[in-house]
């Protein structure tokens, strides 16, 4: 995913040549963009540098919250959190999956750059599939520029808790700027919600003490509020990326309860289990943001607040789908809005304004660039995203920005292999099975209930250009034709 600046033109053939010329220069014009300390450089206030609290939350949907619509699930603290800063209407991972949104976050490059573009190891090639997967990196490169080593320079220790999904041995947290790791190790899901956090002689890393019946959650909440209390006169990152709400679906039993006399039949979202689990996720925030303002520090700390790809919303193991990411089409492993917005919550006291909306699209990748300049960190060469500052400022109108991805493989959740850029209102899907590709127009039509590319050809085809020259100059891989192909996926909804 990246950005760039582009003009939607009206129909005619000349319009089409202006596009394609003015497609290519934006495109070799785009800022790629690094950072790195800078002994001159301010912090983004005139006070001292933010402490930083990511908080990613695995698979939950852009309408799970009440800050966002929800009226089933209970979630007064990320609403809370919202009503106390920004929170992002159009925002976006940059993959409908995990391990591609997390390695962009961390980054500030897309995952087509960087070659990790389907959750780690990925799934396998099939008799099914009319085109094979390309070879993914099977982690997160040693030699990229994460978050943590970046903030070293400038004085930051940083605490990696929960889920990582990036590598195993020499390739976790540790290996990867984080000076503390609690959680974190090759698996994307859980080997346990409830204490003893083990499968069979496997214990989760950090874990291997607890109590019975703790709940995983609650556990990685505590060891949160233990780094930020141990490292309050400090500067800090802190990094939880829990594992809910992912499957499989486990929660408290009372709290499940609660839900399942709550559910109404046609309604939306009903998944007690689920709801339960963003309970338990919404007390973790109220926990975190307690912490931080009871050693008074939450003036001066950056929270952000997002998921790593839409809610779950087909049938994937037990007590699913999760959830129902209506007004939006489909959910995780799709590129429809479903399965690519997503949750984004910035509460920054000393530069967010309480109770602010934005409009404007952000990406994963802006993660990177918006923490780096709150730290006052200059620009070198090699970021994707671009900072938030302007918008957490209140800037947010609409922008001309251009958002992509590439996702070259068949989701778990029926997704099939395709790329997609968003330019203002307009979105495009092209679907790698033979090119057929879908234009939306997103400000009419959220739900990408009627594909208009036959009526708005002009459109189309600045957006396809856009995207294959993109695809190009980030060295994204392509498929091929699987020549043992002997049936049809399924079909998208």
């Amino acid at each position: 995913m990246t950005s760039n600046s582009v003009k939607l033109l009206p129909q005619s053939s000349r319009a089409v040549l202006v596009l394609a010329v003015l497609s290519g220069l934006l495109l070799i014009l785009s800022p790629d963009q690094r950072f790195a300390p800078a002994r001159a450089a301010a912090p983004a206030t005139a006070g001292r540098r933010p402490n930083v609290v990511v908080i990613l939350i695995d698979d939950m949907g852009w309408a799970d919250a009440g800050a966002y619509g929800s009226t089933f699930h209970r979630t007064p603290n990320i609403d809370a959190l919202a009503a106390g800063g920004v929170r992002f209407t159009d925002a976006y991972a940059a993959a409908p999956v995990c391990s591609p949104s997390r390695a962009a976050l961390l980054t500030g490059r897309a995952p087509a750059r960087l070659r990790l573009t389907d959750w780690l190891p990925g799934r396998e090639d099939s008799p099914a599939q009319r085109m094979l997967r390309p070879a993914i990196r099977q982690a997160l490169p040693l030699e990229e520029l994460t978050l943590p080593e970046l903030l070293k320079g400038a004085g930051y220790v940083s605490a990696h808790i929960g889920k990582w999904h990036l590598g195993g041995r020499g390739f976790g947290p540790l290996e990867q700027g984080f000076a503390v790791n609690v959680a974190g190790d090759h698996h994307g899901t859980p080997v346990s919600y409830f204490y003893p956090y083990r499968r069979g002689e496997e214990f989760t890393p950090g874990l291997e003490e607890g109590k019975p019946g703790e709940y995983l959650t609650d556990r990685l909440t505590s060891e949160a509020e233990a780094f930020i209390e141990r490292n309050r006169a400090r500067h800090f990152f802190l990094y939880l990326a829990h594992y809910a709400v992912h499957i499989p679906m486990r929660a408290k039993a009372e709290k499940v309860e609660k839900y399942r006399a709550l559910a109404r039949a046609g309604a939306a979202q009903t998944n007690p289990i689920y709801a339960a689990m963003v309970e338990s996720v919404d007390e973790s925030v109220g926990r975190v943001v307690g912490k931080l303002r009871e050693l008074s520090l939450l003036e001066d700390t950056l929270i952000i607040f997002t998921s790593d790809n839409g809610g779950l919303s087909v049938e994937e193991g037990p007590n699913t789908p999760a959830t129902n990411n209506a007004p939006l089409r489909a959910g995780k492993g799709y590129l429809y809005e479903g399965g690519i917005r997503v949750p984004l919550i910035v509460h920054w006291p000393r530069v967010v304004k309480a109770g602010a909306v934005c409009g404007a699209p952000a990406a994963g990748t802006d993660i990177f660039a918006t923490i780096a300049e709150a730290a006052g960190l200059r620009q070198t060469t090699g970021v994707d995203g671009v900072s938030l500052l302007p918008q957490l400022r209140g800037r947010c109108g609409p922008g001309r920005r251009v958002l992509y991805w590439h996702y070259p493989h068949y989701s778990n959740q029926g997704g099939r292999p395709g790329g997609a850029v968003r330019a203002g209102r307009y979105k495009l899907i092209e679907f790698y099975e033979g090119g057929r590709v879908e234009l939306y127009d997103l400000a009419r039509d959220p739900g990408e209930a009627h594909d208009i590319s036959g009526e708005r050809p002009v459109q189309t085809h600045y957006l396809e250009s856009a995207l294959r020259r993109w695809r190009a100059r980030v060295g994204a891989q392509t498929m091929r034709p699987n020549p043992d192909y002997k049936g049809a996926p399924k079909s998208e909804p």
